[in-house]
């Protein structure tokens, strides 16, 4: 009889840095209790300081993973990260089209912090047209919410307004995040779910510059939270506080953009046990 303990999936390129990609979604995975399996995308030379080069991965390789996975294990959830190119990105809705993995949370990752795109735009279109509909959550930041849904976004008013865009795009759920907007005190996520139910997620913002990988951390953690079973609501808030607490108690790696402290939760369940 196959062990039903939770299994999840990241789909997603490696840093060699270890603060984002596939590397920040095995450790948050494993920090929720539950077990991480990977479909590597590419491969990436970086550290804090940027990515010095990647390399994408043939696409039989990335059906071979595919297929070694579901011959074998019991996934209950699976995750997207960065995708590389057009070719890869047809590669893996083929492959999530011809395989069942639960629940798909989509990390758009096309735009990096400082604006730099980390996609093609024929590559973004298939994003949009043909990875979205599948997904059952996006969480995109600002920048990839306009790339995605063409609108400019400029306050709470627009979130919302690119929110419903982006259902209508064929997304069940979806969180805009909004830490791209630098003045203000809160970094405050907008959450809108297939039941037409909405709300938002503030924390205080803290002021570092060690937050690399908080996207590919947010969806890593909402994708093993379904993967035990639970609600897409649920998934979302534990994730936000999830990802607060890896950047409000931070540590220090590298002279650039550091990562995240990825088993800074386990002091909060702690104290909340206590």
């Amino acid at each position: 009889m196959v062990d039903q303990f939770p299994q999840a999936l990241s789909i997603a390129g490696s840093d060699s840095g270890g603060g984002a990609g596939m590397q920040a979604d095995l450790k948050t995975i494993q920090e929720r209790h539950v077990f991480a399996t990977t479909v590597l995308v590419a491969i990436t030379a970086q550290n804090t300081l940027g990515v010095k080069d990647a390399f994408p991965l043939p696409t039989k390789i990335i059906d071979e993973q595919f297929a070694a996975l579901d011959e074998d294990l019991q996934i209950k959830a699976c995750k997207t990260g960065m995708l590389a190119d057009v070719t890869r990105v047809k590669a893996v809705v083929a492959n999530l089209k011809k395989y069942d993995f639960g629940p798909l949370t989509l990390d758009p990752v096309m735009i990096a912090k400082g604006g730099a795109p980390l996609l093609s735009e024929d590559a973004v279109i298939v994003v949009r047209d043909e990875l979205l509909p599948l997904a059952t959550i996006v969480t995109p930041n600002l920048p990839e919410a306009e790339k995605l849904t063409g609108q400019t976004i400029n306050t709470t008013d627009d979130m919302q307004m690119a929110a419903k865009k982006l259902q209508n795009m064929g997304v069940q759920n979806v969180i805009i995040k909004g830490g791209h907007f630098e003045n203000d005190n809160q970094s405050s996520d907008f959450v809108l779910l297939s039941n037409g139910r909405s709300f938002w997620l503030s924390a205080p913002r803290v002021n570092t510059a060690n937050t690399h990988g908080t996207g590919d951390t947010l969806s890593a953690c909402i994708t093993a939270e379904l993967a035990k079973g639970n609600s897409v609501e649920q998934a979302i808030k534990i994730s936000k506080q999830f990802v607060d607490a890896t950047i409000r108690d931070g540590i220090k790696v590298g002279h650039g953009h550091g990562p995240l402290n990825h088993w800074a939760y386990r002091k909060v369940e702690a104290n909340a046990e206590v």
